[in-house]
């Protein structure tokens, strides 16, 4: 199999190759400490040598209990936020079909509930469930927080009304704590088939637990190879690997030195409309990792073509803090040709005999000297094939690369204390037990 591949040689126009190799030693370090747990936030580094130790008993099971929803269920709703959802959503996503949701299927449609709190979404949510049989997957470590809780309190009435208490109970699965915490609690009280989300992995690296594993299996996908792949980059990019080698090492070197040349936003863009949610997902892993002390890359993301018709004029031409990352598929699955048409009013037959993606490809190297040229730095990530094994092996490197930026950075990648204060605010205003010196303080604000 091949590997998913890093060019950053149209860097080299604004930052210079001996800047890069200088983290090499640094990065060496940072990559044993992840795996020694010697480094930052040491306490959740169950992810790093996570693809190996996936055992072929646990993707049994976990296929198993998809396989239960498949012969049950024409839907399911996975109910998470954050890491909890946009890791399972980001693969089953790039692998779906780009219109499943209006076509008939052999598998069950994976949909979302609890990473929002709109009365419209959970309105129009119930309505269609109340015409389909289907399932619930609450993934939440506490049980407590609050989207999904409100969430799962409102679907496990309605999947009870529906089904009664004793099979509504066999149609839930929680994704939780082992040992502690509210849903565990229930989960224990009502039978509900668990998985554990390990203690030592946050939420945003735990695609490759249950967390992703169980929606991606359930929406028909192979997460052997998923796994696979990952477990492949994690090979690739162990401290033993050097740097020349290590397209992680790579990725962290060049960000960070694109940042010390004033290039604080990153701007991930992609070709592929299937990729928008991976966007979503590297936003997420980044933004809450490194964005922390005042330091940190602001994560951003394009889809193109699209966005070169909204966004293009500001990357272009907009102030000269960004770079680019491109996320590339080679190859795509399907092909159309282009055919001739007699009359060309629209001056496309120069284009004749063409694959739409040979168009696709010439739009994508072409904006990319375009934006070179224009001051934007960019990375290039080359994907042989958008399937399992190659996007297994784009999770991990993101990861990893992921956790060496951070130690870079000299932040603890792996907490995210500013997330709290909005939760802080809303339980103020809302009036919550044991909020009250915070109510009272936040309403002398208002």
């Amino acid at each position: 199999m091949e590997n998913i591949k890093l060019d950053y040689s149209k860097t080299l126009n604004f930052i210079q190759e001996k800047e890069i190799l200088a983290y090499q030693d640094e990065i060496k370090n940072h990559i044993k400490a992840l795996y020694n747990g010697t480094g930052k936030g040491s306490e959740f580094l169950g992810w790093v040598e996570l693809p190996s130790a996936i055992s072929y008993e646990e993707i049994k099971d976990i296929q198993s209990t998809a396989d239960n929803f498949k012969k049950n269920c024409e839907v399911v709703v996975v109910i998470g936020i954050g890491g909890s959802y946009l890791g399972a959503k980001a693969i089953i996503d790039a692998l779906s079909d780009n219109f499943a949701a209006a076509k008939p299927t052999k598998d069950p449609l994976v949909i979302y509930a609890g990473q929002n709190i709109s009365e419209d979404y959970m309105t129009e949510l119930r309505s269609l469930l109340n015409t389909k049989k289907w399932g619930i997957v609450v993934i939440s470590k506490s049980g407590t927080t609050t989207e999904p809780a409100l969430a799962f309190r409102i679907l496990k009435a309605d999947l009870e009304k529906k089904y009664g208490k004793e099979e509504a109970a066999n149609k839930i699965v929680a994704i939780t704590d082992e040992s502690k915490g509210a849903l565990r609690i229930l989960a224990n009280q009502e039978g509900y088939k668990t998985f554990i989300i390990p203690d030592n992995v946050g939420g945003r690296f735990s695609v490759l637990t249950p967390v992703g594993l169980l929606p991606i299996a359930i929406a028909g996908f192979n997460i052997s190879d998923f796994v696979k792949g990952s477990v492949d980059m994690q090979d690739n990019t162990h401290s033993n690997i050097s740097f020349e080698k290590n397209i992680a090492a790579q990725y962290a070197a060049v960000r960070n030195v694109l940042l010390n040349k004033g290039k604080n936003v990153e701007i991930m863009a992609n070709y592929n409309p299937k990729l928008h949610y991976i966007a979503e997902w590297w936003k997420q892993l980044y933004g809450e990792s490194e964005g922390k002390e005042g330091k940190g890359i602001f994560p951003a993301s394009v889809d193109f073509t699209s966005d070169l018709h909204s966004m293009g004029q500001y990357i272009q031409e907009g102030q000269r803090m960004i770079f680019e990352t491109v996320v590339s598929v080679v190859k795509p699955n399907t092909q159309v040709v282009l055919e001739k048409d007699d009359a060309n009013l629209d001056g496309l037959n120069y284009l004749s005999g063409k694959r739409m993606d040979e168009v696709n490809k010439m739009a994508e190297l072409g904006t990319i000297l375009a934006h070179v040229d224009g001051g934007v730095p960019n990375i290039r990530i080359e994907l042989p094939k958008l399937n399992e094994y190659y996007l297994g092996q784009l999770i991990y490197f993101y990861e990893i690369a992921c956790g060496i930026s951070g130690y870079i950075l000299g932040v603890n990648p792996f907490d995210q204390p500013g997330v709290e204060a909005y939760k802080k605010n809303m339980f103020a205003l809302l009036e919550k037990p044991g909020f009250e010196e915070y109510t009272k303080a936040i309403k002398a604000k208002l």
